[in-house]
């Protein structure tokens, strides 16, 4: 359900960013925080429940000139067997395929459980018009997507033009609500410049109230790191308290150690809070998080790491 919807009004993005207040960040306080949370040491029991809980929330993906139906299936088996010779592991959330390759993930994904999911609106660079966005998204509709991974147009929320991302936001978060396709909006933080403007951007597409808000698309330097993700947190957290809307967060790209993506579960408990825990409304696009945290995982179990070939590359 969409903001508008959930509040029975017919406000536009003008009417929507007259509300919009302007929250700048305390940088410093995002340092200590963060600082904070990585200090504190966590027991091998919640070490193990932690590690088995980034699985469930990791979005496998491969988004590459190059992709083949053939990797795309491999990447679908692995997503359903993590480790075959491991029982007792859950399944990973989604796979995030271009669109032209959703059938043959679906096809090979049948029954799992594991989402399908495609970027749209001319991923990476988000530089086209809205009608060719609205287009590939409903052809990711159409294919059969579970979920679609839009991008903001970075140019125009850097040019001021926030009627115009806004309205973006709102148009494919409509349309992919009325097929129950749920929706991340891709912010590409490290384009934006600072904290303050990660913040505002988070703000904005809060507004239209999408599934989840998105750190990075994977494709630049500057990925996810726990300072933006705080941010966008804290953005979340107070979106619901104004409104009583729960959206999910994503942060992709550069997370790729287990002891990473436990102080990033850390930060979402205690800003967000238990019912965030969960991959409906957290998840972590990183695939080569996967192989390390089951090195881990195994670690914890047996007292010894197992050898490198014993885990996929895909």
């Amino acid at each position: 359900m969409s903001y508008f919807h959930s509040f029975g009004a017919s406000m536009n993005s003008h009417e929507l960013l007259g509300q919009l207040r302007v929250t700048p960040v305390d940088q410093m306080g995002v340092i200590d925080r963060i600082a904070r949370i990585k200090s504190r040491s966590i027991k091998k029991e919640a070490k193990l429940s932690g590690l088995e809980k980034v699985l469930s929330m990791i979005d496998l993906t491969t988004l590459e000139g190059a992709d083949t139906e053939n990797k795309v299936r491999q990447l679908s088996y692995k997503a359903m067997h993590l480790h075959d010779g491991y029982d007792g592991l859950p399944t990973v959330a989604a796979i995030c395929v271009y669109p032209t390759m959703i059938k043959v993930a679906k096809q090979t994904l049948a029954g799992s459980g594991v989402k399908v999911a495609s970027v749209a609106t001319y991923f990476p660079s988000g530089q086209a018009d809205m009608d060719v966005k609205i287009a590939e998204t409903r052809y990711a509709i159409e294919e059969g997507a579970d979920e679609v991974d839009m991008v903001i147009s970075r140019g125009k929320f850097l040019e001021g033009e926030y009627n115009y991302v806004l309205d973006e936001i709102i148009g494919i978060n409509e349309l992919c609500h009325a097929h129950d396709v749920r929706l991340k909006v891709i912010l590409e933080t490290g384009e934006l410049g600072s904290l303050d403007e990660v913040r505002r951007a988070s703000d904005i597409a809060l507004l239209a109230n999408p599934d989840f808000i998105k750190t990075s698309t994977g494709k630049i330097s500057q990925a996810a790191n726990m300072h933006v993700t705080l941010v966008m947190l804290q953005a979340i957290r107070d979106h619901f308290d104004r409104t009583g809307v729960q959206v999910g967060m994503k942060p992709a790209g550069g997370i790729s150690d287990s002891k990473s993506a436990l102080h990033y579960l850390r930060m979402v408990k205690e800003i967000l809070g238990e019912e965030w825990l969960t991959n409906e409304w957290f998840r972590f696009g990183a695939s080569r998080l996967a192989n390390e945290v089951l090195m881990q995982i195994i670690k914890q179990e047996t007292g010894s790491y197992q050898a490198a070939q014993y885990f996929s590359k895909d």
